[in-house]
């Protein structure tokens, strides 16, 4: 089974403003793509995904994902996360509506093709299914089998939105690096302790250094 990903990505400059803790506003720009591209081009080498389509309204970030190989859909609605990601969803069903498709987060900077293909065949199996973070708060991943609408709950509290509509929520072993997203200088640390990509290292080593 060939996956369509649906990636959302915040323009730049108002991303990961709960970083402010590990990084300033100078950085945080950078880091949010970095994550960005770390995530696209892990889910580009996992064999279960067929393409990958980035919607933002960012230019830096379209053109940077864009030549990683990922597809890039503009963020017409521009109405927040879930807007983004059912207007995503609905153009690349046009595209290709036999296909299962996907959600998934921006800010897995240490995420696993083995990994990922591991959560998507567990997917495979549901007509709706969701990924909890590792916080056991919010959501990775979500997942619809063809002809079935995404409907994405993200924001607060997602991990019940989403099992309260209905979603079974994926509960596969070893898959940390799907489930380990980054909104704060505490996540951040956790991803470097499962090895991120090598964008997000490249910028957390800077920090690191700037902190010294």
């Amino acid at each position: 089974m060939q996956w369509t990903l649906v990636v959302p990505v915040k323009t730049l400059a108002r991303a990961k403003s709960r970083l402010a803790d590990t990084a300033h506003d100078g950085v945080r720009p950078g880091l949010a793509l970095a994550f960005a591209q770390d995530t696209v081009a892990a889910a580009l080498a996992c064999p279960a995904v067929a393409d990958v389509a980035v919607v933002t309204g960012d230019a830096r970030a379209a053109r940077e994902l864009a030549a990683l190989g990922a597809g890039i859909v503009a963020d017409e609605p521009d109405g927040g996360l879930n807007a983004a990601l059912a207007h995503g969803a609905s153009v690349v069903r046009a595209r290709r509506p036999d296909s299962p498709v996907a959600a998934l987060n921006a800010d897995l900077p240490a995420l696993r093709p083995s990994e990922l293909a591991r959560v998507l065949a567990a997917a495979g199996q549901f007509p709706r299914s969701f990924l909890p973070d590792a916080a056991g708060i919010g959501t990775t991943l979500l997942a619809v089998a063809p002809g079935r609408e995404l409907a994405p709950a993200f924001g607060t509290d997602s991990r019940s939105r989403h099992r309260a509509s209905g979603a079974v929520e994926l509960c596969p072993e070893a898959v940390d690096s799907v489930r380990q997203d980054v909104d704060t200088g505490g996540d951040l640390r956790s991803a470097l302790s499962l090895g991120v990509g090598p964008r997000t290292a490249a910028v957390a080593a800077r920090l690191l250094i700037a902190g010294q």
